[in-house]
């Protein structure tokens, strides 16, 4: 328990007295240095602190501790996170990134950063996407309660282009497979000359509150493209889901 006490009131001081070196910590806690050292090494390893790189080494927080502190506030919004995630992501693949959250009974574009290439979608932000036609609406139905499923299915489902599931077995089959694979795609089911792929992000309670898609034309991709794609897609999303405070059930079992 001391350790544990030890660690926290280094982060603390730490917080306030950044960037700071281990004798100067030590003598501001009234701790011996090693006392101070081990701490500082426990609050590393756990990723809450980092060096600047100078000499001699000096501490300084992470992003983690804001990311918490503003969790705890209420204060940490989807975007403010999924941005940073969304441009790593972008120059990966060097295609347009796009999130989208659910309101209500529409699932509305909030954020878009667009790719290098010359030849590419432009959707404005707060355009109303379909739930069982673009890839990001599949992605959050797919995540969220069968119920909610059933409510979209009820008010019918709107026949776009050639390719689009327009039948409520059949979408049903989809998000099945959407579900075991972690990814929806569309492949000119909304409109002809637009694919994507798209994963939900969750919120600490297993409720999807966004999705992240990778949106092309379809005539740069076709299918094997767009699963390669998804699998980028997922493990950004995963990585959002996280920061916003949700487990996976293995991460649960393990700790």
């Amino acid at each position: 328990m001391q350790n544990v006490l030890n660690a926290l009131r280094t982060l603390e001081e730490l917080a306030g007295r950044q960037p700071i070196g281990v004798a100067e910590l030590a003598r501001a806690m009234d701790l011996p240095k090693s006392t101070v050292q081990r701490a500082l090494g426990t609050l590393h390893t756990a990723g809450w602190i980092k060096q600047t790189g100078s000499t001699p080494t000096r501490w300084t927080l992470t992003t983690k501790a804001l990311l918490i502190g503003r969790q705890a506030t209420g204060e940490l919004g989807v975007r403010d996170v999924a941005v940073p995630v969304m441009e790593k992501l972008r120059r990966a693949v060097d295609e347009t990134v796009h999130l989208a959250v659910p309101e209500g009974d529409r699932i509305v574009l909030v954020e878009r950063l667009e790719t290098s290439q010359p030849v590419r979608i432009v959707l404005p932000l707060g355009q109303p996407l379909s739930g069982h036609a673009s890839a990001n609406g599949k992605a959050i139905l797919a995540a969220g309660p069968s119920d909610a499923v059933e409510r979209y299915l009820a008010r019918g489902l709107t026949h776009f282009t050639d390719t689009t599931i327009d039948d409520p077995d059949a979408l049903r089959t989809e998000l099945d497979a959407v579900r075991a694979r972690g990814y929806a795609l569309n492949q000119g089911e909304w409109r002809d000359d637009v694919s994507a792929v798209a994963a939900a992000v969750l919120g600490p309670d297993g409720v999807p509150v966004a999705s992240m898609s990778i949106n092309l034309p379809s005539s740069r991709c076709d299918r094997e493209r767009l699963h390669a794609l998804g699998s980028h897609v997922r493990s950004a999303a995963q990585e959002i889901s996280a920061a916003l405070g949700y487990e996976t059930p293995h991460a649960s079992r393990v700790r």
